[in-house]
């Protein structure tokens, strides 16, 4: 179903505007005006690269169709200090960890804070996990041959992260079957500061972000997330935009999982400059989260086709997806999803004289439509496309309907409390909330002012989206 192409290596999903520049460059050389951004937070390259062209690429590390047993380490860089965060999990200690690392793994490594939800935890075999404590990680490994990830029973040091890695890499001959003996090998095997696991992991709900478009860090600086509906980044754009964030000292880009990425520090100084080069070159920069919420295979014109079918549906029956996020998958692909909600794709029947035969599809969803929980329901099966839309708004429904629950179940084991209602506006684009008890200490907008009387200027804290586009809510609180 979906074509392999050449992978790029980008540890962590971080590089330099430097390095993308010369990838950029590179690819051109050989005749090409694009690539893509892949899953893992790497990039791959058009498949028709011959072995020669590739040797070219002498500063990079290529990953062809081919090659099996390299694999890209995945972390959450892209998210620190945009979203939700362990505190001491800076984007200083993701770049000092990932230097450790050689350019290439055996094992998928994923690196990840477990208060954001933009990046999977549990989708690498060796998944490194950030604790309350500080330079202090849970590991949760899933060989090859494992169904389920496991916990290591200790917490793993920032700077032992790579000993760990390289000896459970050298044990894989052995063939472990459980944690514990994967335990005393590694301990055998190498000295490490570990430290005991005074507590389960807890991984806190979050819906799914918004990541794209311009939007504030502090002050005085912003980030700004950018998406293409096929995938296709265009060099020259890249190259350009290299060169702009050289300018403005921007030292890092950031991929994500989400075929997309994100430019974090662009000074408040030059924000005009980065907006009139978007317009001028005709970006789109708010595409609605309908459209960003979806991880379909890469170079795959069937899925893409797919998923435009059922966002276009969604889009035209005014439904919310608002903290879900989707995929689509086939048969053949052995997938360890980190998506609320699958469309898997059935295999085909051999055909029977002239019969069309149809597409069918299967319908998963996560448990509590949370991917981090790493067990999916099955909702239906053997469906035609066309049931898809009807399905999929009847999984959306389900999903709002149990938001919350398990809280409110654990919270009529405490003592009632009262409640009451707050009148709120919340941004369209952003959901982000103006409460007019607080005001906007950004804007100084001071507390007690009504939205009525907010300039007509005003606009929103983190999008900047005009006040037109804030709508009235009502919030139920607890006292």
């Amino acid at each position: 179903m979906s074509e392999q192409l050449n992978r790029l290596i980008v540890k962590g999903g971080v590089l330099s505007p430097g390095e993308l520049k010369y990838i950029c460059e590179s690819v051109e050389a050989m005749g090409y005006d694009s690539i893509h951004f892949g899953s893992r937070q790497d990039i791959l390259l058009p498949k028709k690269i011959t072995e020669e062209q590739l040797s070219a690429f002498d500063k990079l590390k290529i990953v062809s169709p081919e090659e099996s047993g390299v694999d890209n380490i995945m972390s959450s860089y892209v998210s620190a200090d945009i979203f939700p965060n362990t505190s001491w999990v800076t984007s200083d200690k993701y770049l000092y960890i990932l230097e450790q690392f050689s350019s290439k793994l055996n094992l998928k490594v994923n690196i990840t804070d477990p208060k954001q939800r933009l990046v999977p935890l549990f989708t690498g075999h060796i998944n490194f996990i950030a604790s309350e404590h500080e330079d202090y990680w849970y590991l949760y490994v899933r060989l090859p041959e494992w169904t389920k990830a496991k916990m290591y029973p200790a917490l793993i040091y920032s700077f032992d992260m790579k000993k760990i890695v390289t000896a459970i890499e050298g044990i894989l001959q052995e063939e472990p079957e459980t944690i514990e003996t994967i335990f005393e090998l590694v301990s055998d095997a190498v000295d490490t500061n570990n430290r005991t696991v005074d507590k389960p992991l807890a991984v806190p709900f979050h819906p799914f972000p918004y990541y794209e478009g311009m939007n504030k860090i502090g002050m005085d600086k912003y980030w700004l997330g950018l998406y293409w509906r096929n995938n296709k980044y265009d060099i020259s754009f890249l190259k350009e935009m290299c060169e702009l964030c050289s300018e403005n000292k921007i030292g890092k880009i950031s991929i994500t999982p989400w075929k997309s990425f994100i430019v974090k520090g662009i000074p408040r100084s030059s924000k005009l400059v980065w907006e009139k080069f978007l317009g001028k070159r005709g970006i789109n920069v708010r595409h609605s989260l309908l459209e960003l919420n979806w991880h379909i295979p890469v170079a795959n014109k069937e899925a893409l086709s797919l998923k435009k079918y059922l966002v276009s549906n969604f889009d035209q029956n005014d439904i919310s997806t608002y903290g879900l996020t989707f995929g689509i998958t086939d048969y053949a692909k052995v997938s360890h999803y980190f998506t609320s909600i699958v469309v898997e794709k059935n295999k085909q029947p051999e055909q029977i004289g002239d019969f069309t035969i149809r597409d069918t599809y299967n319908l998963l969803y996560a448990k509590n439509f949370d991917p981090n929980t790493r067990e999916y329901i099955m909702h239906v099966q053997d469906v035609d496309k066309v049931e898809l839309p009807g399905l999929l708004m009847e999984l959306s429904q389900l999903y709002f309907e149990k938001l919350g629950s398990e809280q409110e179940a654990s919270a009529t084991q405490k003592k009632s409390k009262s409640t009451y209602e707050e009148e709120v506006y919340q941004c369209s684009e952003c959901l982000t909330v103006y409460n007019q008890n607080y005001g906007d200490i950004t804007q100084d907008i001071a507390p007690n002012t009504v939205f009525e009387d907010l300039p007509e200027t005003y606009t929103c804290s983190l999008c900047e989206a005009p006040k037109s586009s804030f709508q009235k809510k009502v919030l139920v609180k607890q006292t």
